[in-house]
């Protein structure tokens, strides 16, 4: 194998949980009497941290501590309905397995709030992925590389020997940035125009072609 370490974005590349989003993003604009937002602007805006999502989901313009605000009662509704209608993407679960059942490690790196990653690791991927790292103040935001190299420490697993798999620009640069391998995965929440210049070292369009490419001899 390749690999002896792939560490996954969550959000976009193991779990569709863009429904949730939306639903806590426009619970917090409701309360607050804004506009609602559509799950195709809160695919735009998510990525980099819930509070830049508040942020972008608000009217241009609005005070900071409203944005506070929101950003409150986005986190409160979430964290109650954080799994409501999130679900892995088609063969994710089978990919998973299958790197286990090689014995390659496996690990989850998200901007997602700890608390949420952990809880969606548990709900969905308890046997498949061995530790899950979100946002906490110890652990930057990616594109931050701290994430991944506390995994691969964790694991003692060597840069060269590491995959950082993600669907978005900041899962790009994390791989950069530690010295990784990178693999990009089309089937999230980012489109290849919204790249910008980045250069994206390999793309992989479905589940199937990514299992194929790990588990290569």
């Amino acid at each position: 194998m390749k690999y002896d370490l792939v560490i996954f974005d969550l959000d976009g590349t193991l779990l569709n949980t863009l429904a949730d989003l939306t639903d806590a993003a426009n619970h917090a604009l409701a309360a607050a009497g804004m506009p609602p937002r559509t799950q195709e602007d809160v695919r735009r805006f998510i990525g980099n941290g819930v509070a830049r999502l508040m942020r972008l989901s608000a009217p241009e313009g609005t005070p900071e501590d409203v944005l506070a605000a929101l950003l409150a009662d986005f986190k409160a509704r979430y964290t109650a309905h954080v799994n409501d209608r999130t679900l892995p993407y088609p063969g994710v679960p089978e990919l998973l397995a299958s790197l286990r059942a090689t014995g390659i490690h496996t690990a989850i790196n998200s901007n997602k709030v700890d608390s949420a990653t952990r809880q969606l690791w548990r709900a969905h991927f308890p046997e498949h992925i061995e530790l899950a790292l979100g946002e906490r103040p110890d652990i930057p935001k990616k594109p931050a590389p701290d994430g991944a190299q506390r995994l691969m420490a964790h694991f003692g697993a060597s840069p060269a020997r590491t995959l950082y798999v993600g669907d978005g620009d900041a899962d790009i640069l994390t791989a950069a940035n530690a010295g990784i391998d990178g693999a990009w995965v089309s089937w999230g929440y980012r489109r290849p125009e919204e790249l910008a210049d980045l250069h994206i070292p390999r793309r992989f369009d479905t589940v199937e072609a990514l299992q194929a490419f790990l588990l290569a001899p």
